[in-house]
């Protein structure tokens, strides 16, 4: 897939899906002992996969908003949207030099082994939310409306749903570091 170049719609759902799919494919396997380690100061797996769901459920909760809503509390964009590469950039650029640290309401508590399946289907139902209301979206929408992200502004439907993509591929390559550092 071309990232310098506008996604379609559908190429959007498709690779939210198939990142969310990835994702979830690493955490189901995992035992108790990967799920609940930490390695050089990261959350555990089980705190990634609820920090994911924590991230994703108010972009669906502001994409299902009516339209006119969504303009009256956060307005419609003034240019084009940015491709799935310039919208990465835009937010690596944000966070070098930086803490990266998340904003509280984004941040997981401990989550056991024991509340595994629980977390699992919280994170499924809000990814299943997540490509229904993206589903719904017209290709005019998604270039016209904005939303907030809480580091790098105002971000149009489409990049919002970039960002989903990419934020899943972060924490999924940083659940893989976790495992294989886990003895």
């Amino acid at each position: 897939m071309n990232n310098t170049a506008l996604w379609e719609k559908e190429d959007v759902v498709k690779e939210i899906t198939l990142q969310h799919k990835n994702f979830k494919e690493t955490i189901s396997a995992l035992n108790q002992n990967k799920f609940d380690f930490s390695w050089n100061e990261k959350w555990t797996p089980g705190q990634q996969l609820e920090h994911i769901r924590k991230s994703v459920s108010p972009v669906v909760l502001a994409i299902r908003l009516p339209r006119f809503l969504i303009k009256y509390q956060f307005g419609v964009t003034n240019r084009p949207s940015r491709s799935y590469d310039a919208l990465v950039a835009r937010y690596l650029k944000a966070l070098d030099g930086a803490t990266a640290v998340a904003p509280k309401q984004f941040q997981p508590p401990a989550v056991p082994y024991s509340s595994k399946q629980k977390h699992m289907k919280a994170y499924e139902n809000v990814v299943k939310k997540l490509i229904k209301v993206a589903q719904k979206c017209s290709e005019k929408d998604l270039d016209y409306y904005v939303i907030p992200h809480p580091l790098i502004g105002k971000l149009t439907l489409r990049e919002m749903l970039f960002f989903c993509i990419y934020h899943v591929q972060h924490h999924h390559k940083i659940t893989e570091e976790i495992i294989e550092n886990c003895e």
